[in-house]
This record gives structure tokens, C-alpha cells and sequence, in this order.
């Protein structure tokens, strides 16, 4: 359905609302009215086409940190928020001929292909991926002034031959899109920081002339036997757009629980004594660590522990204590690695990686 269908239907429906309740739907009503209408064009459409393959590029866009905001506010104030933030989202995608697919809790799932008169369905995505980052970073100006939680979003982006259709029964069904591009594309999303954008090598492949972008990182994801390649949108030169980035980290911290033998380094002696902790989080350059006793910052501890996911043992692992705290009886330690061998870090790695793509 074209702009102008939707938007002169829309029209009808906001007279309709204002002329049996003497008011006219808000503007962000009437934004996700338009997107409803949208999607239920778009699917009706495909619905009534024989199901098959086709070629598309999925944008998977999750909230970063909603989860606190969902565990910390009153219920009424959640949902005020969940709901501003997917109305944005969702006039964004409108604009640039998305479906939304579905919503999933605080995330949301977009898929482009290709529409009439529009640019080539990777172009489209890229665009609208950008412009939900600054449309996220407005509403988190909004939230401000308005001292409501900052929320923030991560996108992935992954090109490629999907099969589309309704699956389901008689008492339920849905058009949908499923295969392993639409399981890359949800591992890519699962590695975006705060307000980070990034793609698969197949998206890049077709958009490198229109985009700048990191060079490729290879990262392990779960159901994959070889690493992948993914790189982080910079920018869209041609249409003067820069994603606004929210969050620089060294790399990902995957929450976990492994227990770890530790011996206290004095000098160039490791001191036979073992203390037995817990390590909650791991990222390639450190770790956060669940002690008994209290470790003085600055201290070196070597570490062994088990990566059962990638089948590897570690030992001889370093690690300095940067930060202590105490919580609930038990010392949480965070610690950054001094010195791991060479054989120990890229498993280090691998484990990192799987952790996140599992999430």
C-alpha cells in the first residue's frame, strides 16, 4: 500500500474517531495507526502470494537496559515507556517502507524487500536503522527532561534468501519469515552495544559503495561451525547520516557462572594458598569475580577455570583486581587480564562470543 493510500485512509479513520468521540487521536496514535494499517497492507498482500523464498535484509533492533527499567518503575510507567519507544520506532520504519514483522517484548523485528519505486531494500534498512538511532537519541532528550529512564537501542542487519509465509493452524497463524539468515541476523543483534549499528558481510557486500564502516570482526555464534564476519556502520555519507553512539567498550561482557581456583601473586611467587571464587561475567580483556575474602586493588591473582562451551581448560591466567566491593556477605571483584597465553585467548574469546549469542 503507497504513502498516500495509508495516509488518506487514516484520514477517514481520524475524522470517524473525532466525529463519534469529539477527539482526535494524538499524533503518536495516529503514527501507529499508520504502521498498523501499513503492516496489515503489507501482510495481506503477502498472504494472499504463494509462500517461498524471497530476498531481504532483516533489521532486528532490541532496548538495551529496559530490562532494569522494568524491574525498578511502577507497571503503568513501563508500559508508557515500552510504548513511546516502539511508536518512534515504528514511524520510523514506516517511513522507509518496512514490515514490521513482529514484537518481541522490547524488541522489534523489521523486515525490507522490495517495494516500487523505492531504493534497493539493503539501502532502505540501513537508512531506517540510522534514523531509529537518532530517533532514540531524541526520546532519550524527551525522557530526560521528563526524568524518565534513558533507554537505548542495538541493531543488526543481515542480508539474504528467507522463506516466507503463514505458518501456524486454523486457530492461529502468522506471515512470517524464517531460515538461517534470519537466525545470523538475530546472532548479529545479540552483539550490538548501546546505540550501535552492525551488519553481516552479506549487507556490506551490497551497500560497501554507500556506507562507511569498521573493518570486519570475525566472532563465533551458536549453530555455526566457522566465525562470521560482521562490521559496524559508521555512517551513510550520501544522505549526511552518522549513527550517534552511545556506549565505546573493549569488547562484550557475557554473564555466566564458572568456578575458578585462584592463588594470590606476590612478587614473581604465586603463593600456594587456593581461594575458591565464581566468576560472574567475562569479556576478552577481564572479568567479574565472586570472592570470599577481600582482595586489595592492584593485587594479581592467577586464575584457573574450565570453558566448558569451547571444550578448553584455562590456566596460568593473570588478572589484576581493578575495583572491590561487598555485597550480601561475598567480595565482587573486577578484574582485567595481565597475562594470558597465547593458546588460552582466543578461546577466551570463542567463550565470550557463544555467551552472547546464546543470550
Amino acid at each position: 500500500m503507497q504513502h498516500t493510500v495509508v495516509n488518506d485512509l487514516a484520514g477517514h479513520l481520524q475524522a470517524l474517531i473525532l466525529r463519534d468521540t469529539g477527539a482526535c487521536l494524538s499524533a503518536q496514535g495516529l503514527t501507529e495507526m499508520r504502521a498498523l494499517l501499513q503492516g496489515l497492507s503489507v501482510q495481506s498482500s503477502e498472504s494472499a502470494s504463494e509462500a517461498g523464498a524471497r530476498d531481504v535484509t532483516l533489521l532486528l533492533a532490541d532496548l538495551r537496559g529496559f530490562a532494569v527499567v522494568a524491574a525498578t518503575r511502577p507497571a503503568q510507567e513501563v508500559v508508557a515507556v515500552l510504548n513511546r519507544c516502539l511508536a518512534r520506532l515504528s514511524a520510523v520504519v514506516f517511513r522507509h517502507e518496512g514490515t514490521i514483522e513482529q514484537f518481541l517484548g522490547d524488541s522489534i523485528r523489521v523486515v525490507f524487500s522490495v517495494a516500487p519505486g523505492q531504493p534497493e531494500h539493503v539501502e532502505r534498512a540501513l537508512v531506517c536503522a540510522v534514523e531509529m538511532q537518532l530517533a532514540m537519541r531524541d526520546l532519550n532528550l524527551e525522557h530526560l527532561r521528563e526524568r524518565l529512564p534513558q533507554v537505548y537501542l542495538g541493531i543488526g542487519i543481515n542480508t539474504g534468501t528467507v522463506v516466507a509465509g503463514r505458518f501456524g493452524s486454523d486457530l492461529f497463524s502468522q506471515y512470517t519469515v524464517i531460515g538461517e539468515e534470519v537466525n545470523l541476523a538475530s546472532s548479529i543483534e545479540a552483539f550490538s552495544l548501546r546505540g550501535q549499528i552492525l551488519m553481516s558481510e552479506s549487507t556490506y557486500q551490497r551497500c560497501w559503495n554507500l556506507v562507511s564502516a569498521t573493518a570486519p570482526m570475525q566472532v563465533w555464534v551458536k549453530g555455526r561451525s566457522e566465525p562470521v564476519n560482521m562490521r559496524e556502520l559508521v555512517a551513510i555519507p550520501a544522505r549526511r547520516l552518522k549513527v550517534p553512539r552511545q556506549e565505546f567498550r573493549r569488547s562484550h561482557r557475557a554473564q555466566t557462572r564458572v568456578p575458578c581456583l585462584c592463588q594470590l601473586v606476590e612478587g614473581d611467587d604465586v603463593q600456594p594458598r587456593i581461594i575458591h571464587a565464581m566468576i560472574l561475567d567475562m569479556s576478552y580483556h577481564g572479568l567479574m569475580l565472586e570472592l570470599p575474602e577481600r582482595i586489595e586493588p592492584q593485587r594479581v591473582l592467577q586464575m584457573e577455570f574450565e570453558l566448558a562451551l569451547v571444550d578448553y581448560r584455562a590456566v596460568g591466567v593473570f588478572a589484576r583486581v581493578i575495583k572491590i566491593k561487598q555485597e550480601r556477605g561475598r567480595w565482587i571483584a573486577g578484574m582485567e587480564f595481565t597475562e594470558i597465553s597465547e593458546e588460552c585467548r582466543p578461546k577466551l574469546q570463542m567463550f565470550v562470543q557463544l555467551l552472547v549469542a546464546s543470550r
